[in-house]
């Protein structure tokens, strides 16, 4: 159930925004992942989403979430739920959502989805980065901004998941080697480009279909990287539709052998998930880092 002093906190944000007293009649647990609690709250001025977790486990989560969300809606592009508030309540932690209503996936909806998210990597920055670090799923992902995509893919993405997964004994020394080889070719195996705004986890169970149809985006780990990191993330669980490929490829062409690079982009998450889960995802990563 939803904890009591969260549910008044909830009650009382509502209040405030819409100007009228507002009573959550009930709360749905929904799917939320291994860090979050979820619910969709039901009140007498409609539906809400709430997710929560403890507060000093992960400080900040929320309100970083809130901002790359933020940062994704201001571009217009992909539909994103709109933040209603971040607050504490005791011991915990929680973000306040607009409820999305889900639909039914169109013929033309992956289309669109390539489309959009095409149009969403034409924003750019000045840098590899973000002004703020945040989270990719429950470890922290540091942001420092660099001019540089090689140096900073080495630097705020790989070495900081290895140094972790060493600690845990993951990988061995000559193992770590292989990681060396990899940096020291990265120049001729990926494309300069400048740096684009990535949703940064973007796999198959952080969009929806929502209600009139049109792909929405959620639970974003955001920072401008390289445009082909997103891509490689919607191949890493199962993929996306062959029709997504094509419409982005249209909108926004990547260059030649675009396939052949995802391996090394999902790097990153897969070592996260070595460090948090452990299991066969080492021997994933050393299949793929053992080709270099």
């Amino acid at each position: 159930m939803l904890p009591d002093d969260l549910k008044k906190s909830a009650e009382a944000i509502l209040t405030s925004k819409l100007g009228s007293t507002v009573h959550i009649a009930d709360a749905i647990a929904a799917a939320g992942g291994c860090i979050n609690e979820s619910y969709i709250l039901h009140t007498n001025k409609g539906k809400y989403f709430i997710k929560y977790n403890s507060a000093s486990s992960f400080p900040g989560m929320f309100e970083k979430e809130c901002f790359g969300l933020q940062l994704l809606a201001n571009t217009h592009t992909l539909a994103i739920p709109e933040v209603i508030a971040t607050a504490e309540t005791g011991k915990y932690a929680y973000l306040l959502l607009e409820y999305i209503e889900s639909g039914i996936e169109g013929r033309h909806f992956w289309n669109e989805f390539g489309i959009k998210l095409a149009d969403l990597h034409r924003h750019t920055a000045d840098y590899f980065g973000l002004e703020q670090d945040n989270y990719f799923a429950s470890l922290v992902q540091s942001n420092k901004a660099d001019p540089d995509f090689f140096s900073f893919f080495i630097s705020q993405r790989i070495e900081p998941q290895l140094k972790i997964a060493r600690n845990k004994g993951a990988f061995n020394s000559s193992e770590i080697r292989y990681f060396d080889s990899l940096f020291n070719t990265l120049h001729n195996i990926i494309p300069a480009e400048k740096p684009a705004l990535i949703h940064g986890d973007l796999w198959n169970g952080n969009f929806m279909v929502a209600s009139e149809g049109s792909p929405c985006l959620f639970d974003p780990a955001v920072y401008f990287g390289h445009r082909e990191a997103d891509i490689a993330m919607t191949r890493l669980f199962g993929g996306f539709q062959p029709g997504f490929y094509h419409a982005y490829n249209q909108a926004f062409p990547m260059e030649n052998d675009w396939q052949k690079r995802m391996d090394i982009y999902n790097l990153y998450p897969l070592l996260v998930h070595v460090n948090l889960f452990g299991g066969g995802y080492s021997g994933q990563v050393l299949q793929i880092i053992r080709q270099f």
